[in-house]
């Protein structure tokens, strides 16, 4: 297919902020007004002139695609901002056909061209591009689940967007985190997944929900690995130990163990993605009793989703959404980190352990946060804090196979590095627990009330208990004593 220009690829985003921009509230359920009715039809319009661009574009007409799409664009764009200005405009049709825009984007001219990376590209780079636009083969591997699009999967309801929102703001740095990290992973999951027929969008989308991409994180419950499988699903799905190592934690294995998992749920719920999203959440037992025969009944069906745990009716969306930005990053106003995963070797030559190499690697590549969590996650068989020896093999991301080689061979940095990870800390031998109190005894004394005694001015007399010990002692409600009464007091021996 001829080149276009990339440009063209990225204009939903601003078209995107022109939309929220132009928001407004609906005028209920009056008929629209003549001026109304002149912003729905350059909708209408602006929607077929994009339509008319991606048909052009199939064909190979990259310049007259070109010109039919910034009309189209900007016709839109124009039309939304007049939405905020006319009584009884209705906004959200104008979030309608961006979403619908969006969805025609995928599998279009838009994973075509723009997907490809130049051949006169270093490995890995995006060429200005983030998300899955950045990846090589992004079509095939981000939008299609069993033959149907990614997106047309994903319904872009309340809590999808409402997803979408904290993916965007409260959880935005741990989306950031979880992109560089699959990055450099990417050589070893995304294979898994394209094995079994399953998009990566949708790989990113658990892992993001899941871990953030941090291969030794272990939840509450005893989930482990970058996919969080519980013991007993990784055993069914062969994540077992390999001399005393976890495979849970084997970002391959749990990649291939995942897939396997998904594919079997898709199966049983019919190839419905929420549901088997909520199986591998909140458990397959509990879904399948509770969708019963009609495997075509929506996760947000009240019968459903009221049954289901707050974590559950979360999680699933919180997938699909973090998976639509990882196909859409540029239309939501997101930018993720150009990021070469390219896959290295280093041969130690002295010893040396993860966390010493952390430190004389510094920011080396630009990376800012060290390189302590991309270095365990590539190699998560090692202990991070015990020093291999010279010769050991160690995976690296291929950019710091130079850097290693200028920074943790000679000079400062090694010697820095060692001297602080072998610093010795005080042993605090722990001081003997301070004797227990000795046990009261259990024993009781007979008292008998005289005239003008009270509660209080007997214990006062005893000695060796309180008001509410003897009132407990003796059942009483009250304090209120009889002349002669006999009660019962704890023995002071």
């Amino acid at each position: 297919m001829p080149s276009c220009p990339s440009a063209r690829f990225l204009r939903l985003a601003p078209l995107a902020v022109a939309l929220g921009l132009g928001a407004c509230a609906s005028a209920g359920g009056a008929r629209p007004s003549a001026g109304v009715n002149a912003l729905y039809a350059q909708l209408d319009q602006a929607s077929k002139g994009y339509e008319t661009a991606l048909q052009q574009a199939r064909e190979g007409n990259g310049e007259a695609s070109d010109k039919t799409l910034v009309a189209a664009l900007d016709q839109l764009k124009n039309a939304a901002a007049q939405c905020g200005n006319t009584p009884g405009c209705d906004p959200q049709r104008f979030f309608s056909v961006f979403d619908r825009l969006l969805r025609l984007k995928d599998g279009s001219f838009f994973a075509g061209d723009d997907m490809d990376t130049p051949d006169n590209a270093p490995e890995g780079s995006s060429s200005g591009k983030t998300g899955a636009a950045s990846l090589p083969q992004a079509q095939r591997s981000v939008t299609l689940l069993r033959g149907q699009k990614l997106s047309e999967l994903i319904a872009m309801n309340g809590p999808v967007k409402a997803a979408l929102e904290m993916w965007l703001t409260q959880w935005r740095s741990n989306l950031v985190d979880t992109w560089v990290n699959y990055q450099f992973m990417r050589y070893e999951m995304w294979p898994q997944y394209e094995k079994a027929d399953l998009p990566e969008a949708l790989l990113f989308g658990i892992m993001a929900k899941e871990s953030g991409g941090k291969v030794h994180a272990v939840s509450r419950s005893g989930a482990a690995g970058p996919l969080q499988f519980m013991y007993a699903t990784g055993m069914r799905f062969g994540l077992t130990s390999d001399s005393g190592f976890d495979t849970r934690f084997d970002p391959a294995q749990s990649a291939r163990a995942n897939a396997a998992y998904l594919n079997e749920q898709l199966e049983i719920f019919n190839n419905n993605l929420e549901l088997s999203l909520g199986a591998y959440n909140g458990g397959e037992g509990r879904m399948r009793r509770m969708v019963g025969a009609d495997t075509s009944v929506s996760f947000y069906d009240p019968k459903i989703y009221s049954q289901l745990s707050q974590e559950t009716r979360e999680y699933v969306p919180a997938v699909l959404a973090a998976a639509w930005l990882f196909l859409h990053p540029d239309s939501y106003n997101l930018r993720f980190p150009k990021i070469n995963g390219a896959p290295g070797r280093v041969t130690l030559k002295r010893p040396a352990s993860i966390s010493e190499l952390t430190v004389c690697l510094g920011s080396a590549g630009g990376m800012t946060d060290g390189w302590f969590r991309t270095l365990r996650n590539l190699n998560p068989r090692l202990d991070p804090q015990a020093t291999q020896p010279a010769g050991s093999l160690l995976v690296v991301p291929k950019q710091l196979e130079k850097a290693y080689a200028s920074r943790c061979v000679d000079g400062p940095w090694p010697i820095l590095a060692n001297d602080l990870h072998t610093a010795v800390i005080p042993v605090v031998t722990p001081t003997a627990p301070p004797p227990a109190p000795p046990a009261r005894s259990s024993r009781t004394v007979s008292y008998k009330v005289k005239r003008g005694e009270t509660l209080t001015s007997i214990v006062r007399k005893h000695g060796c208990s309180s008001v509410e010990a003897v009132a407990k002692l003796n059942g009483m409600r009250t304090h209120h004593l009889k002349i002669g009464e006999t009660i019962r007091l704890p023995s002071c021996r």
